[in-house]
């Protein structure tokens, strides 16, 4: 039921963009129009020009990502086990964490180049202090009950990591996933944008150059599809590993 309702509010919005740009309400020099935009897309896929540009786009992203949430689940775990480690780097890691990344973009596209590897860098900041801050407050909200239960069976403190921790911060770390691809598509695609010779960024780069409205939502809506897709994978991925917690329609039904 709640598909059939998404699939009629998407329908309406369609139907309304159609019709502001038909009697010009809104006008398509500025909101594009949506059967010029869908051929712009079809064109792409039919004639394969798309596939190189949003094959470099994504794997900068899934790098990003990957790395950024790794690093991030490690730092915050360390960090929130070391109580004194955390007080001495907690104003370097707020600094860095309020600097606006996209200024970065051109200092790392100098450091690594126009290639993969300074899109990725970009888009590993905005990752990592996503994931970092989740973890870092799930360790911090273990309950102290639970841990001395676990020490007084005998738990080592490899185990209190492996058996309480990680499962306390898993939760949190995924709520921080759902955030995290978007940024990680941004950081790819803002740092394409700024500087590069191909992917999803660049065609948007070109088409705005020409004040192609239709080829900028275009890529736009492209992304956003990818986007969703990566997120749907990180929701099956969320329902797989946390199938020992309650779920939230469960909850209310009992």
């Amino acid at each position: 039921m709640i598909g059939v309702w998404r699939t009629g509010l998407a329908v309406v919005l369609l139907g309304l963009w159609y019709a502001g740009t038909e009697t010009a309400v809104l006008s398509p020099l500025f909101f594009g129009h949506p059967l010029k935009i869908f051929a712009v897309i079809g064109e792409w896929f039919a004639s394969g020009d798309i596939w190189r540009h949003l094959a470099i786009t994504i794997t900068e992203t899934l790098l990003a990502f990957a790395s950024g949430t790794i690093s991030g689940v490690v730092a915050g775990l360390w960090l929130g086990l070391s109580p004194r480690t955390q007080a001495v780097l907690d104003p370097f890691i707020k600094a860095a964490n309020a600097m606006p990344r996209v200024i970065l973009a051109p200092i790392f596209a100098m450091w690594f180049g126009l290639g993969i590897a300074s899109k990725v860098a970009l888009g590993f900041t905005l990752v990592f202090f996503i994931v970092f801050f989740n973890v870092l407050q799930g360790v911090r909200e273990v309950p102290p009950v639970v841990l001395n239960a676990a020490r007084m069976l005998g738990a080592s403190p490899r185990q209190l990591v492996r058996q309480v921790y990680l499962p306390a911060a898993l939760s949190w770390v995924f709520s921080s996933l759902h955030v995290s691809v978007g940024m990680a598509f941004v950081g790819a695609v803002v740092a394409e944008y700024l500087g590069s010779y191909a992917g999803v960024g660049y065609l948007i780069l070109q088409a705005e150059g020409m004040f192609d409205v239709d080829t900028v939502f275009a890529g736009i809506i492209v992304l956003t599809g990818c986007a969703l897709v990566l997120d749907g994978a990180v929701s099956l991925a969320e329902t797989r590993l946390l199938v020992w917690q309650p779920r939230a329609d469960a909850a209310r039904e009992s």
